[in-house]
């Protein structure tokens, strides 16, 4: 009989996730500011103070050192460091060192995101991700950004989800810049995104010996008997990250980012979240079903570690986001433990995951769909702000502090 294993080896890191947009609250300097506010945006409604996590970073921080996680992935903005183009915030920067000292403070291990979805105002007007020279300025971002950062970072992530801002912005039109059918435009901002991580990747670790990767949307792609692979947006995005993977080969870790599986059978899409991008329906959940309408699918982390695994040719994983939008704290508990016997599954078959990190910390803004969606381990107040952690908070933090999953 195959026993199995339950326990994380030694260092294993355990913790929750966040943008610098989603939680920090005022970004009112980047392209999402202004796609919230813009006629005709489909988003839902506004970002505005968001969790207030800009100057509410301490007691966030001292939070997850009390619940007993040791890591913490967050995002540092872009249009906050760089507010012109040209012109660097030496205030912003040292904000974010503090944010850096505070994780250090309480044995977190920071894992930042240089870049997630958000751009500044300055580079929107040039272009955006299609912008000829994005792939140097977004160099020099780093360069700077690390200059100042790096010798406090566990882990550095160049982009988060590269592989759909082209789809998402210039084709679906649900991000800035609001395009739709501009497939030359997504073409575009595909190479540029290709090359931005490669020349970032270098420019992070010319100014700190620390390990930089990339974090990829690696959703379970599954076809039954006479399905044909066809061109879906899921599918599409996967082709995009076959040459992620490649680029990968030179880095020190994947990101692993997944929440659900897509099905396809002999006539197409089969079950849910096929139309997770329709903004005008209803965020419903069922017991099988999440809030954004994804089959409740935990097992899905496993089939993306495996591929991420085989496709870059064994570079390291980190899990960097696995969660569920659910009013539920039970599912939540039961969706974390399933994709967390995955991850141990794929350590036990040889594979070197690194880290567990759950989307999200904090019920936060979850772009085009507003604060509906509550991924969160801590509630938030819309009100007040107040922090409320749920069950679910305590139930991980038990699981950083032993080291191990409870008996089902």
């Amino acid at each position: 009989m195959r026993v199995q294993r339950t326990s994380f080896p030694d260092g294993f890191l355990v913790g929750a996730s966040v943008s610098a947009h989603q939680v920090e609250g005022g970004n009112s300097n980047s392209d999402w500011w202004w796609w919230e506010h813009a006629e005709g945006s489909p988003c839902l409604e506004p970002s505005g103070d968001a969790c207030d996590f800009y100057h509410r970073y301490r007691e966030d921080i001292a939070l997850q050192g009390d619940l007993g996680y040791n890591a913490f992935r967050f995002g540092i903005e872009w249009a906050r460091i760089e507010p012109a183009e040209g012109e660097f915030s030496r205030a912003e920067l040292a904000h974010y060192r503090r944010i850096l000292a505070g994780c250090r403070e309480h044995s977190i291990i920071p894992i930042v995101t240089f870049h997630h979805f958000t751009l500044p105002m300055w580079l929107h007007h040039k272009g955006g991700f299609a912008f000829d020279r994005f792939p140097e300025l977004f160099e020099r971002y780093c360069d700077r950004a690390a200059a100042a950062l790096g010798d406090l970072i566990g882990y550095a992530c160049t982009i988060n989800e590269p592989q759909g801002l082209g789809h998402s912005g210039y084709v679906l039109g649900i991000n800035p810049p609001g395009h739709r059918g501009d497939v030359e435009g997504s073409r575009r901002a595909t190479g540029n995104l290709l090359e931005a991580h490669r020349r970032g990747a270098v420019a992070i670790r010319s100014q700190a010996k620390i390990p930089v990767g990339i974090c990829l949307a690696l959703p379970d792609l599954q076809y039954e008997d006479g399905a044909q692979p066809g061109q879906s947006g899921f599918e599409l995005e996967s082709l995009v990250n076959d040459q992620f993977f490649e680029l990968a080969r030179d880095d020190d870790f994947i990101g692993v980012q997944t929440y659900t599986r897509f099905r396809f059978g002999p006539e197409g899409p089969r079950g849910a979240g096929h139309a997770w991008s329709d903004l005008s329906r209803e965020l419903t959940e069922t017991d099988d079903t999440t809030q954004m309408g994804y089959e409740n699918y935990p097992q899905a982390l496993g089939g993306a570690v495996r591929r991420a695994w085989k496709s870059a040719g064994g570079v390291p994983i980190l899990v960097t986001e696995s969660g569920i939008a659910t009013a539920m704290d039970e599912k939540r508990i039961r969706y974390i433990d399933t994709a967390m016997r995955e991850t141990l599954a794929c350590m036990a078959e040889g594979i070197d995951v690194r880290s567990y990190i759950y989307w999200s910390l904090l019920d936060n803004f979850e772009w085009a769909f507003g604060y509906r969606p509550t991924f969160g381990l801590i509630g938030v107040d819309r009100k007040t702000l107040a922090r409320r952690p749920k069950l679910s908070a305590y139930w991980l933090g038990q699981v950083a502090r032993t080291g191990a999953l409870p008996d089902l």
